[in-house]
This record gives C-alpha cells, sequence and structure tokens, in this order.
C-alpha cells in the first residue's frame, strides 16, 4: 500500500517520539481536487482519534493510519523525507497523480506542466492537469486559487502558454477548459 523511505521513517521516529505520550502515530489523508492532482495532509493522531476504518500501515517504529478513501487514492504511494534547497519536507510519489499518456506529445507535455509550471502556480494555491492534445493544442485545467482569478487568463497566456510553446515546438496555443465562474476563493495561498 504505501510505503516510506528510510529518510521518512527516520524523520516520523523523530517527531512521533518527541509528541510524547499518547501519541499514536501519523494520519495520512489525501484530498482529490482534480483527475490527478491532490493534495495531502500528514498530521499526528491520538489513540482515541484513530478511526476503526482505518488502515494501519506499520512503518519502521511507527504506525500510519489511512482512511480508507485515502488507502485507495495512495495505493503503491512512496513517501520520503527530501532537502531542496535549504528546505526540508515529506515529499510523496503518487502513481494516481502521475497521468500515463500513450501519445508522446502529451509526455512531452505533462513533464514539462509538472516540473516547470506546477511549482511556480502551486506557490499561489493553484495547479493545472493537462486535459489533452488534440494536433498543435493543449488543452488544459486550471484549479485552486485559478479558478475564478482575475489573472487567471495572464497566468494561461503569459506563464503557461509561453513555457509550453517554448519548450515544446510542437505545441502553438494552450486553451484553457476551466469553468472559472465556479471560482469561490481566488487568490488563495495556503
Amino acid at each position: 500500500m504505501l510505503r516510506f523511505t528510510e529518510a521518512a521513517s527516520e524523520k516520523l521516529r523523530e517527531v512521533i517520539a518527541g509528541a510524547g505520550e499518547g501519541t499514536a502515530g501519523l494520519r495520512i489523508r489525501a484530498l482529490r481536487l482534480g483527475r490527478y492532482t491532490y493534495r495531502y495532509q500528514l498530521h499526528l493522531v491520538r489513540a482515541e482519534d484513530v478511526d476503526e476504518n482505518d488502515t494501519v500501515v506499520e512503518g519502521e517504529g511507527f504506525r500510519a493510519f489511512v482512511d480508507p478513501q485515502t488507502r485507495e487514492w495512495m495505493e503503491g504511494s512512496t513517501i520520503d523525507y527530501v532537502t531542496v534547497g535549504g528546505q526540508s519536507g515529506f515529499q510523496i510519489d503518487n502513481p494516481a497523480a502521475s497521468p500515463q499518456w500513450d501519445d508522446p506529445l502529451a509526455q512531452k507535455v505533462q513533464k514539462v506542466l509538472d516540473h516547470r509550471v506546477l511549482p511556480a502556480i502551486a506557490q499561489h494555491g493553484g495547479w493545472v492537469e493537462l486535459d489533452r492534445v488534440e494536433g498543435d493544442t493543449a488543452y488544459v485545467v486550471l484549479g485552486g486559487g485559478c479558478v475564478g482569478c482575475a489573472s487567471a487568463n495572464e497566468t494561461l497566456k503569459m506563464g503557461i502558454e509561453a513555457i509550453l510553446v517554448k519548450e515544446i515546438p510542437e505545441i502553438k496555443r494552450v486553451i484553457d477548459q476551466t469553468d472559472h465562474s465556479a471560482g469561490e476563493n481566488p487568490y488563495y495561498s495556503g
């Protein structure tokens, strides 16, 4: 189900041990935001807050508790603890969050979105998913803080489209498939 790297296991043992008596382990919850976009919550849980429907994942020297929906969404995931650019944190590699495209052009677009675009818009609480590629056009869906945001079109044209067109010569334009009238929390950052 879930796998923890040695670095993640070491950090979790340290955090749980420092939390004191009554801490049962780590609660892991996945929130599905889009078709392939998830937000993860990891926090300590007391014994009395463990639900009978939770799956218990035995780590090396700790326990993790996962609700049934999260278990389904995170099947085969790996949790690591990494340090990048002087900042540390848990990194989750979830196969469900990595769409498998048959089309080589869609694979290229997905790679650029994952590595160049998502980190930038995630800083403002947003996300983007590739819906499809047809000919020289990539169709995307924006979410999070991007839905209903007055700057969404600028983000699309000056950011997403500019990067994709520059990085992938076969792509000439990007079309936003998002219903921006459904946005309830533009400018969200968190």
